[in-house]
């Protein structure tokens, strides 16, 4: 699969880590929700992207939208509780989460989904994590991006209000909570400009889809 990604001048490093998770910063979204960012995670992001690249068996989906069959615009992968993540960095991303967040989350981050955004033709339409759990309770998605950095863009649920816009890639963390998932709506939206391509990996507590 053949990839153009232009790597970060910031994150030159050979070895794949994360950092602290003490300086996330955090918004206030209103009703009940908000975002925490930061910046850099992961140092290294560069060679993760490249192994993620090679190694996750990404598939393409159809989807059913009104009357017709469509492409998803982009590449997809998803771990299950218990299943081996591609790569074990991953896994201590989702246990440091599981960590800082067990306060107020209550339970671990247990599921990974990957997104794979080859180019700014590749998407995610608006929307909320509300299959399963999320449609009546508080909880978190946590997305660790590596890659050329895309914008994730939130607004409140069904439009209007105040847009939240993060460029996302090169081992930016974000999580979003509280109310998020049933009170706001975020999308990746397509770009006519020329962008590198992205990985995005969605860590989710159990029944949050």
């Amino acid at each position: 699969m053949a990839v153009h990604l232009q790597g970060s001048l910031f994150d030159q490093a050979d070895e794949i880590r994360l950092g602290p998770l003490d300086r996330v910063r955090r918004t206030v979204l209103g009703n009940g929700a908000w975002l925490d960012a930061l910046p850099g995670w992961l140092t290294g992001a560069d060679a993760l992207f490249d192994a993620l690249v090679s190694d996750v068996p990404w598939r393409a989906e159809r989807r059913q939208m009104y009357e017709r069959v469509v492409d998803v615009p982009r590449l997809l992968a998803y771990y299950q509780e218990g299943e081996p993540l591609p790569h074990p960095v991953l896994d201590s991303a989702r246990d440091a989460l599981s960590r800082h967040y067990a306060d107020e989350l209550g339970e671990p981050f247990v599921t990974a989904g990957l997104c794979y955004y080859r180019d700014g033709h590749d998407s995610v339409a608006w929307h909320g994590d509300r299959i399963g759990r999320g449609a009546r309770e508080d909880t978190m998605v946590a997305i660790l991006s590596v890659g050329a950095p895309r914008d994730l863009v939130l607004r409140p649920a069904g439009g209007g209000g105040t847009q939240v816009r993060r460029a996302l890639g090169h081992g930016d963390l974000v999580v979003m909570g509280g109310s998020c998932q049933r009170t706001w709506e975020h999308a990746v939206p397509k770009t006519a400009r020329w962008v590198g391509p992205r990985i995005s990996v969605q860590f989710r507590p159990i029944g949050v889809n």
